[in-house]
């Protein structure tokens, strides 16, 4: 099949074109760097003239309320140029439980990107992937304040971004979902120990203390940002990942 990858350079996009192609595939990868401006729609029939699938990769570069518009004007772009050039398929990538947590614009904005994909005249599938294990570092950089690291309790379910890429080329290989699939990793900590670990691995002496009001988890309720039966469980721990 031939797939376009929009958002195809990034770090997930990169991984799914090379799993993709190593299977068979035509993968195709597209983004600002080959020409393609999503907001505008510069490129983007072209890039996705005679795929089959289409896969969007793109992410907003801010997490805040601008974020919406980012999804919204993308999206419309995106699925309109899909349909024109007769694709069965379109793939993104989503977070999982990211319906439950409308405190926060941008998982507000990527609702709203679902419910573009859903409401489109193309077949779909949504990958919804727990928080990625090359983020951590970010994460604990978010509430340093000196040699201490303060972090709420929330559940954690760490997931290596080549397991994501993994799930997102299998599902785009595959027959529309018209759905939801949830992946995460295979284990879950809260985020404090979380922190612990990564720092206790890498030599870092910062030290973790529990506050359930810092950083942008702090609003998240109960282990909604796990997944919950059902869902596909990634091989990689967090723990040999960090090795």
């Amino acid at each position: 099949m031939k797939i376009a990858v929009i958002g195809g350079t990034g770090l997930i996009g990169s991984q799914v074109v090379r799993d993709l192609n190593a299977a068979g595939h035509e993968a195709v990868p597209h983004s600002l760097s080959t020409g393609i401006d999503i907001l505008t729609g510069q490129g983007v029939d072209a890039a996705m003239a005679g795929a089959d699938v289409v896969v969007n990769l793109t992410n907003s570069p801010t997490f805040d309320e601008a974020s919406l518009a980012f999804f919204q004007t993308s999206m419309d772009n995106l699925v309109g140029a899909a349909a024109r050039a007769g694709a069965g398929h379109f793939v993104i990538l989503s977070i999982v439980g990211v319906d439950e947590v409308p405190e926060l614009d941008y998982y507000r904005a990527k609702v709203l990107q679902e419910d573009i994909l859903k409401a489109g005249p193309v077949p779909y599938s949504i990958v919804r992937a727990t928080q990625f294990m090359e983020f951590v570092d970010a994460v604990l950089s978010w509430t340093t304040d000196g040699d201490t690291v303060r972090l709420p309790r929330t559940p954690i379910q760490p997931i290596a971004a080549a397991d994501v890429a993994a799930t997102v080329a299998d599902v785009a290989a595959g027959a529309p979902l018209n759905g939801v699939l949830n992946v995460g990793g295979p284990d879950t900590y809260p985020l404090d120990e979380l922190g612990r670990i990564t720092l206790s691995a890498k030599g870092d002496k910062r030290s973790v203390t529990v506050d359930d009001g810092a950083g942008m988890f702090a609003v998240v309720h109960g282990d909604v940002l796990t997944t919950k039966p059902g869902a596909r469980i990634a091989p990689t721990r967090y723990t040999d990942w960090l090795k």
